[in-house]
């Protein structure tokens, strides 16, 4: 264990017997959305999707994490989150509550984010789906969304701030024309679904602390096609696009080795 020193919270680091548990985890993850990729097409609710998520999952002996989750100091001002999945169409970034009453369409896209405990260890991720064929400029954006995860993990190495990951994010989202979410953020796993590190996508020079070996978190860019700015519905959950356009977000959970990141949800 050590302390990060911005913010005094513990980063609890992980050894080799435990990072085999969180791939294991992590891996049931992933055979989640090989098995809810062959369900998004029109006409498909988002309901739909979290049932087969649910049942899927239960059935490998582990247990959504989402169901019930309610974050820290919280309780009181918003419900515990009701489905599996979260299930984001279009203009919702994140935390999009499944129902029966979204239902997909050609050329949408949803973003699909998944967490599960399996034998005491988290797994977490997320994947944006297009609904069918979508227009070239949805495409690009997905294209983006995914490079930009994939440039954060290449930073995510021992001895680099964890300031490269945001920065690495941040400039590549940019220069094409997108911005970069702000108010939510990768973090630490373990048991917890959320631990420290917390990880920024954007640039912040006081996110001084080294990246070390045992430091398991995840990167999870929510890339927007306007402006950054975003707007929560009245269920507290579903957070969109302050204005209405579309935002495409990836995840992996990663643990860090001295010889490089390992992506426990590939």
């Amino acid at each position: 264990m050590l302390i990060d020193e911005s913010t005094t919270m513990a980063i609890i680091l992980k050894s080799p017997a435990q990072i085999e548990l969180l791939r294991a985890a992590g891996q049931l993850v992933r055979q989640t959305f090989q098995v809810l990729r062959e369900h998004i097409r029109p006409g498909v609710t988002t309901a739909e999707l979290d049932a087969i998520a649910e049942e899927f999952i239960r059935s490998h002996g582990a247990e959504p994490v989402y169901k019930g989750y309610v974050p820290a100091g919280r309780r009181n001002y918003i419900p515990p989150f009701p489905g599996t999945i979260c299930a984001s169409i279009n203009d919702v970034i994140c935390h999009g509550i499944p129902s029966k009453r979204d239902r997909l369409r050609q050329g949408d896209i949803v973003g699909i984010d998944i967490g599960l405990r399996l034998n005491g260890w988290i797994g977490d991720a997320c994947e944006t789906f297009a609904v069918g064929e979508v227009d070239d400029e949805t495409q690009r954006l997905l294209d983006v969304t995914r490079r930009c995860l994939e440039l954060g993990i290449e930073q995510a190495r021992v001895g680099n701030p964890l300031r490269a990951i945001g920065a690495a994010i941040q400039r590549h989202a940019e220069a094409n024309g997108f911005s970069v979410v702000r108010e939510y953020t990768g973090h630490g796993l373990g048991r917890n679904l959320h631990e420290e590190p917390t990880i920024l996508h954007y640039d912040d020079p006081q996110q001084t602390r080294k990246i070390v070996a045992g430091m398991v978190f995840t990167i999870e860019p929510m890339i927007n096609a306007g402006t950054a700015a975003t707007k929560v519905d009245r269920d507290g959950w579903t957070v969109r696009t302050a204005d209405g356009k579309r935002s495409a977000q990836f995840e992996h959970t990663l643990a860090i080795t001295e010889e490089g990141p390992i992506i426990l949800t590939a």
